[in-house]
């Protein structure tokens, strides 16, 4: 799902609508069961591509993801 940014604001399309939020109160992580990058908005994750993680981090979010291995339990890898 495409996001926009401007001027450090976020906003994302999502199942209770549309949503904006700065992007500093943002946390990129990875969801280890698909093995992608997301943002947690209302309790929903938004899978990012990794253009959209570029992005996002230029702008002022977090990257949190951690890089999963084969070794790892839950990793699809």
């Amino acid at each position: 799902m495409p996001i926009r940014i401007e001027d450090q604001t976020c906003y994302f399309d999502s199942s209770t609508g549309p949503q904006q939020r700065p992007a500093s109160q943002l946390t990129i992580i990875t969801d280890p069961d698909k093995a992608m990058s997301a943002v947690k908005i209302n309790d929903e994750l938004v899978y990012l591509t990794e253009a959209e993680v570029d992005a996002l981090t230029v702008a002022g979010a977090t990257d949190g993801r951690k890089h999963l291995k084969a070794t790892d339990s839950g990793s699809a890898v």
